[in-house]
């Protein structure tokens, strides 16, 4: 009998099963597909990182810079009286804001404090609170404001304070006017009217602040001063002077007549002006 095995067709048999016989014959299949055993076998890819895209500020941008230049040579060309309040306030800024869009800021300033001077006026910490101000430009806005006090007080200090009456009121708005507390000051007058001395002499409430005829006269007494100006403000921003205004200031001119020292004015400064007492006949 002839062996069964002799008769064994092994490509008809594969042919059959659907399978080739052909170069895999006899190989072993891998587990995954090619494509497959690579995802499989290799180690997940690293993520790449995202491409890092360098924004300048607006300042830093050639035509702002520009415009900064532009802005300094015209102040040096025509100086500050051509420049409107937000010009300047801008120009102010420059050095305080170095990256940042000081005309926006010097708007934004006067929209909150409404005029330049009570933007030098106003406190420390209200202009830090505005946007885009901070601390750091907050005191540079401040020893701006200092400063003019100090030239407005070396000019009024080297003149007859009764003929030069406009100075001696701007240096007393300056100095007072935008205060949030009610202020009395004195200014010591020499017997040429010259001022000698200016001393807060106390400090108040928003609506009230207490005087002392007597320390006030013992002071001028000491310092050599034969008159004083009385000043204070009036938080409120109405200078219109009270009662108690005018019956401080009898009080002051009768205090003064013990030592031979002259009340010349007693002037109230806020907001929306100033009030004099001599002017208003009540001295």
């Amino acid at each position: 009998m002839k062996d069964d095995a002799d008769d064994f067709d092994e490509e008809k048999f594969f042919r059959e099963l659907g399978l080739a016989r052909g170069p895999l014959a006899g190989r072993a299949v891998p587990a995954f597909p090619p494509e497959d055993e690579a995802e499989a076998t290799s180690a997940p890819p690293k993520a790449q990182p995202e491409e890092v895209v360098f924004v300048p500020a607006d300042d830093t941008k050639p035509d702002h810079l520009g415009h900064r230049e532009r802005v300094r040579k015209r102040f040096a060309t025509v100086g500050g009286e051509a420049f409107q309040d937000y010009e300047l306030l801008e120009l102010l800024l420059f050095n305080a804001l170095p990256r940042r869009d000081t005309k926006a800021i010097a708007k934004r300033l006067l929209r909150e404090f409404k005029t330049f001077a009570e933007v030098l006026g106003a406190p420390y910490h209200q202009l830090a609170e505005v946007e885009g101000v901070g601390p750091g430009a907050a005191i540079h806005l401040k020893a701006m404001a200092a400063g003019a006090q100090r030239l407005v007080r070396g000019a009024v200090a080297k003149r007859d304070v009764l003929t030069s009456y406009n100075l001696l009121l701007d240096y007393c708005r300056t100095t007072m006017a935008f205060q949030e507390r009610e202020q009395f000051r004195v200014l010591y007058l020499n017997k040429r009217n010259a001022l000698i001395a200016d001393e807060l002499q106390q400090e108040g409430t928003i609506d009230f602040t207490p005087a002392y005829p007597r320390e006030v006269i013992n002071r001028a007494y000491n310092l050599g001063a034969t008159a004083v100006i009385l000043v204070h403000n009036h938080p409120s921003g109405d200078p219109e002077p009270s009662r108690a205004d005018i019956e401080l200031t009898r009080t002051m001119i009768a205090a003064g007549k013990a030592l031979n020292v002259t009340v010349h004015d007693h002037i109230i400064v806020g907001r929306d002006g100033h009030a004099s007492l001599k002017g208003l006949g009540y001295i």
